[in-house]
């Protein structure tokens, strides 16, 4: 089956923009710390720390700065935080 052929604006969007001030391209990381408990929070908070990785109350983990993991902790900042250093 032949490949579908794709518009130059379609591949600029593919393209990781270098111009974006997330450290991401230069391969930045950021590191967070699961400093409370997720005992009474919903569930989807539950199942959003384990996604990055964080099992114990005061771990710290490293990820890859990026939009994705930036979300990740804003949408659970009263659980998350980001340490710096």
């Amino acid at each position: 089956m032949p490949r579908k052929a794709t518009s130059p604006a379609a591949e600029e969007k593919k393209k990781p923009n270098e111009a974006s001030g997330s450290g991401a391209a230069n391969g930045g990381t950021i590191r967070i710390q699961y400093y409370r408990s997720f005992i009474a929070a919903p569930k989807t908070h539950k199942t959003m720390v384990r996604s990055l990785g964080l099992t114990k109350l005061n771990q710290i983990v490293e990820r890859n700065d990026n939009a994705s993991t930036r979300g990740a902790v804003a949408k659970i900042p009263h659980l998350l935080r980001i340490v710096e250093g």
